[in-house]
């Protein structure tokens, strides 16, 4: 269902109680009062006229008098109450604003805050249950980022770079903070790339704010982030890994190009930033997946584990002459 067949459902849910505690009202007031055009009301009283109990005939659809200018109920068809969200879906939606109204640069914070207010009000005691809502992360680091994005102040970070497994430091001037699957993320621009980065708030070892402006060039191109924040290009390599039932959970949580049964084993294909932490990835996945494609992973798996095992045969070594000594 898209955006505007929903927005029409609830409004049509909610029509015929609003109608019922007016009968005979005006055309134009009951429009005002539900901040929709008379057209729109009209096309929407149009619909109701067919919509009821199924068997659909005479005695079962919604009826009302409707001269062109009054409109009264005549029969509700059993939809005599306004639409009522359930207390887990208050609650969930509570939660949710408050994270929005908590997360820096949000903008629009004025209409969050008085959506927040008026689910608040109607959800009476629910709302006050006892949730503390915290932005996922390190809550003093998200802290001190948000502050930094407030004040327009650079930051100096010390960060890990997970898919080529170092740490840098850098200086950034910060833009906004998104979360993104649960997760905190500062956008800015980062002197070091010369470039708009995304970095992880968990991922920030270290912080400083400098006492300098932060100063990001004009119309720089931010992140649409709406997909997630991976989104791998054509330009990124494709690897293709053969997963067992135990491995299938990636193509839940990775991008995948393609996915193709083979037997009882999947053929997955997805592209990666690069091809040494596709290693690690592949390593990290045990005998739940096996390299097809490409090359240069293959070879590169098979040396790290090769190095690995000749490693734990030394240690086995090392604890019998140890033991024998």
């Amino acid at each position: 269902m898209n955006a505007a067949a929903a927005d029409r459902l609830g409004r049509l849910l909610n029509l015929v109680p609003y109608l019922l505690a007016r009968p005979g009202i005006e055309i134009t007031e009951a429009a005002a009062d539900l901040d929709v055009s008379e057209k729109q009301l009209r096309e929407d009283l149009e619909l109701l006229w067919v919509c009821g109990l199924p068997g659909y005939g005479p005695g079962d659809l919604i009826d009302m008098a409707f001269d062109g200018v009054h409109v009264t109920i005549t029969y509700d068809a059993g939809i005599d109450r306004p639409l009522r969200l359930t207390p887990d879906e208050a609650l969930a939606l509570v939660v949710a604003l408050r994270m929005l109204a908590e997360t820096p640069g949000m903008a629009n914070r004025d209409a969050i805050e008085r959506a927040l207010a008026k689910i608040e009000s109607a959800a009476g005691d629910l709302a006050g249950a006892p949730v503390a809502v915290r932005l996922p992360g390190n809550a003093d680091r998200l802290d001190t980022i948000r502050g930094a994005v407030e004040r327009q102040r650079a930051l100096r970070i010390t960060y890990y770079t997970a898919t080529r497994d170092e740490t840098t430091e850098r200086v950034v001037d910060p833009i906004r903070v998104l979360m993104v699957a649960g997760r905190g993320y500062l956008e800015a621009w980062c002197r070091r790339a010369e470039a708009v980065r995304l970095f992880r708030a968990d991922r920030i070892d270290a912080l400083t704010e400098l006492d300098e402006p932060a100063r990001p060039p004009r119309q720089v191109q931010l992140h649409d982030v709406s997909e997630g924040i991976f989104q791998p290009g054509p330009e990124l390599p494709i690897v293709t890994l053969r997963v067992s039932r135990g491995g299938r959970w990636i193509t839940e949580y990775y991008p995948c190009e393609n996915v193709r049964p083979d037997g009882e084993e999947w053929l997955v294909s997805l592209r990666v930033t690069d091809l040494a932490w596709a290693r690690r990835f592949v390593l990290g996945l045990g005998p739940e997946a096996t390299v097809v494609a490409p090359p240069d992973l293959i070879e590169g798996v098979r040396a790290q584990a090769a190095a690995a095992l000749d490693q734990y045969d030394k240690e086995g070594e090392y604890e019998k002459e140890g033991q024998y000594s």
